[in-house]
């Protein structure tokens, strides 16, 4: 077994990102699928020693590879309505920016179009993934509120089915991960502690709700909150809405789109200080114009328009209509703009969301067992490098 090891791993040298803080002179051992040594490159095991090493830049940033829960698309493709080619086109352009798990993302729409989305994403995800792994669907929609739909169509919004969610589990079973609904909605509750009892995350988003129903909904067990600050009742001192609810309760984590265009940094930041302890995710909420240029394009069956990088409905420029971000940008500003330390921008891009998917004994960080997810960046957070299951993209 030693010699296989020898003959398949290699070394990664550089400052090394682990649970315990930043090495400065670090090392990775990684074979296929599998990081075997994570740490100071002096206390490097001698089995793994003559391994090759990938790169000799020492000075260089290696961090755990991006979770993104909540990507709508990218490179032209929507989830909603990819074939085999989209979804490998999806996956490959997001781990080009340093995904290497994500969640497809669905829209508000008819049971029929939702169908149609999980059966594809299901028979992707039964064959090997050489590109960014895709854990399972989060289901935006279409349990939400007509009041809050922004770039969600309003014909498709229904009350909470607790049948759908039944028959999805049963023919897809595991397949989805997470579902974003507004709790104050019909049956929303009744579906909040079915979702928790199926280990599914019950998230708030495109919701009407007070803070009082908003507490009530994490009495019932609602965990997270998508796109925080956008499409929920904003924090007023005397009405604190439903970001308010979130933002004051523990047991809710809060994803957060790092931008500069959906939320104002200082707000990120105060975000980040209420939401520590594993409670902040970066997410890209990346629509099909993601890494493309300027034009029109549609999220799920709605036109948009996309000028400086900035996707609006076509009918209401007022509207955002997801982002056209990636996590390395995301994370990029997080650091820069919004002044997180590495440790902290990383737990909300890698260990907050596997957390949050109950992946954490397998990706987010760099440790030993782990999955070889693993991203190289420059001074600036660059990046240099991809591993996805302890494969270079190179």
């Amino acid at each position: 077994m030693a010699q296989i090891i020898q003959e398949t791993g290699k070394l990664l040298f550089g400052q090394v990102l682990t649970p315990d803080g930043l090495i400065a002179k670090g090392v990775i051992a990684v074979s296929e699928e599998q990081i075997h040594y994570a740490g100071e490159s002096d206390w490097l095991p001698e089995v793994y020693a003559h391994w090759p090493a990938s790169d000799q830049d020492t000075e260089t940033l290696l961090l755990p590879g991006f979770v993104d829960v909540h990507v709508h698309g990218g490179a032209g493709h929507d989830f909603m309505y990819a074939d085999k080619e989209a979804l490998t086109e999806i996956t490959r352009f997001h781990s080009t920016q340093g995904t290497t798990t994500m969640l497809a993302t669905t829209m508000t729409a008819n049971k029929a179009g939702i169908d149609q989305a999980l059966h594809e994403i299901h028979n992707f995800r039964s064959s090997p993934m050489p590109y960014a792994q895709l854990a399972g669907v989060h289901l935006e929609g279409p349990f939400i509120s007509p009041k809050w739909s922004g770039a969600q169509n309003p014909e498709h919004i229904v009350p909470a089915n607790i049948g759908w969610l039944e028959e999805w589990e049963s023919v897809y079973p595991g397949l989805i991960r997470q579902v974003t609904l507004a709790p104050e909605c019909e049956g929303a509750l009744a579906a909040i502690q079915w979702l928790r009892r199926h280990r599914i995350t019950a998230a708030l988003g495109h919701t009407n709700a007070s803070y009082e129903e908003v507490i009530a909904a994490a009495d019932a067990g609602l965990n997270q909150a998508v796109h925080m600050f956008n499409a929920m009742t904003p924090l007023h001192h005397r009405k604190p809405g439903a970001a308010g609810g979130v933002l004051s309760d523990p047991r809710i984590r809060a994803e957060i789109i790092a931008d500069g265009i959906h939320v104002h940094p200082a707000a990120i930041s105060l975000l980040a200080r209420l939401k520590q302890h594993h409670n902040l995710l970066l997410i890209t909420d990346a629509m099909s114009a993601t890494g493309l240029s300027d034009g029109e394009y549609f999220i799920g069956d709605l036109p948009v328009i996309v000028r400086e990088g900035i996707a609006t409905l076509k009918e209401n420029p007022e509207a955002l209509a997801g982002s056209t971000l990636t996590m390395i940008r995301g994370f990029r500003y997080l650091v820069q703009e919004v002044g997180l330390t590495l440790e902290d921008a990383s737990r909300a891009a890698s260990f907050t969301p596997a957390l949050s998917l109950g992946m954490e004994r397998s990706i987010g960080t760099l440790e030993a067992g782990k999955r070889g997810d693993i991203l190289r960046l420059d001074a600036n957070l660059g990046l240099l490098g991809v591993w996805i299951n302890g494969r270079s993209l190179d």
